[in-house]
């Protein structure tokens, strides 16, 4: 029996990303065991997966030395496959215990290509694949396997029972034109302008709308403002796999660069990415359709986490008008039917 290790610790966004490749490896191996070391925190979006066998939670506040002893320890578990789809120095300790002198298990490892961003983000030379599709650059390492394969039903996901009550609970006073709004990011210079979700709500008085935010995202209840008969504000109050669960339960998303984004491809649900500075942040899903203008600039950083260049702050993203957003909603009505 195939017995696969995949490795990836953080953050939000990259392991809802490389959730897309555990399918493959029960579509190419039906009876392997899937194990999974990801960091303590983030565990919970984990356990949604039924291809998971066993999950491993590493607590970051035991350091290095922590890490040592959960690897002698992994050795022992007699893994066939290691997938290192995190690439950084903890991924590099592991592999180096689990595989001493290079003796063991296969091994494949999701390369960051440092080279490249570097000469992109420094020179603008790009020699990354335009769009970089999230989930294909967690899969394409796969193919070294001969993995190709990674259809998953959509219904294939199990959240927590409570979990699915709280979240129905939450959201039994929407109706079926209901859009979750994902306005916020971990970076300013990733979010499309408050003014334009407000605008996105009034030009669109048939629908209702689900914010999902973070508890510090007071700027929502300005989007509130613009309806607050249509509009439910969820900032803040939901956990990490609560508003997991209601992007799985949504009809439709419009969302930014952020981890839900990715989350709403990985449900297969239809929706907007809006695309501004970030270069990682494109969906792969045929149902997402992508907002971005191509500026000479774009992208500028890997996270929204340097300053703009133009006089214009934020063209990339200002130039994406709520119109456009709105246009391709209402040319998708049929996401709102009865399921």
């Amino acid at each position: 029996m195939k017995k696969v290790l995949i490795i990836r610790l953080s953050s939000i966004g990259d392991i809802i990303q490389c959730m897309s490749v555990t399918g493959g490896f029960k579509n190419h191996y039906p009876d392997c065991e899937i194990h999974w070391i990801v960091r303590k925190d983030l565990a919970s979006l984990l356990k949604i997966d039924p291809r998971i066998d066993q999950l491993i939670e590493f607590d970051r506040k035991l350091g290095m030395s922590g890490l040592i002893k959960l690897a002698l320890k992994l050795r022992k578990e007699g893994y066939t496959h290691v997938y290192d789809a995190h690439s950084n120095i903890r991924s590099n300790i592991l592999k180096l215990i689990l595989r001493p002198l290079a003796i063991g298990p296969k091994l494949v490892t999701r390369r960051k290509s440092r080279l490249k961003r570097f000469l992109l983000f420094k020179f603008r030379i790009n020699l990354l694949p335009k769009p970089f599709r999230a989930f294909e650059s967690f899969r394409l390492p796969l193919k070294k396997w001969g993995i190709l394969n990674f259809y998953t039903l959509n219904d294939n996901w199990v959240f927590p029972k409570e979990t699915e009550e709280k979240c129905l609970e939450l959201l039994k006073d929407q109706p079926l034109k209901t859009i979750t709004l994902v306005p916020s990011a971990a970076w300013e210079l990733k979010r499309w302008p408050v003014e334009y979700w407000k605008k996105l709500v009034s030009l669109l008085p048939d629908y209702h709308f689900t914010i999902l935010a973070g508890p510090t995202d007071y700027f929502c209840e300005e989007i509130v403002a613009a309806d607050p008969d249509r509009v439910l504000n969820l900032a803040g109050k939901t956990s990490l796999l609560e508003s997991f669960c209601v992007t799985a339960k949504s009809n439709y998303v419009v969302s930014g660069d952020t981890g839900f984004l990715h989350a709403a491809d990985l449900f297969n649900i239809p929706g907007c990415a809006i695309i501004g500075p970030t270069a990682f942040g494109y969906p792969t899903g045929e149902k997402m359709k992508i907002f971005e203008q191509n500026l000479p600039c774009q992208p500028c950083s890997k996270h929204g986490d340097t300053k703009c260049k133009l006089k214009e702050i934020k063209k990339c993203l200002i130039d994406i008008t709520p119109e456009q957003i709105v246009n391709e909603i209402k040319a998708n009505e049929s996401c709102f039917l009865p399921k």
